[in-house]
């Protein structure tokens, strides 16, 4: 079945250095990459056509909401507000590839 992309993972290890640019370039190759592998998904399983749709709207809707955080004023910390925002990225966008492979598991099971 499809699991989380482990590419995504690389953007984020030297989390220190990281500016706003780079979390932006990163929420785009992130939900990117997502709906590139729902559109592989899509072609090589049709009949999950429905399920995967909805998994990419469901991603530019995330993308839409994490560009506007990123863009936000922060009020406090800004390094402790864009770390929780990276962690964000990361458990949210397993939580899509979650859903992703869970439509593949359940077309192959028909």
């Amino acid at each position: 079945g499809i699991m989380p992309h482990p590419r995504y993972f690389l953007f984020f290890i030297n989390q220190d250095n990281m500016n706003l640019r780079d979390i932006k370039k990163d929420i785009e190759y992130v939900l990117g990459a997502f709906i590139e592998d729902c559109s592989v998904v899509a072609a090589v399983r049709p009949s999950t056509d429905e399920t995967v749709a909805a998994l990419m709207e469901e991603a530019i809707e995330l993308y839409n909401e994490l560009k506007d955080k990123v863009s936000a004023k922060v009020d406090g910390s800004k390094k402790a507000y864009f770390n929780a925002l990276r962690k964000e990225i990361l458990e949210r966008t397993d939580a899509l590839y979650t859903k992703l492979s869970e439509a593949v598991k359940d077309a192959v099971a028909e």
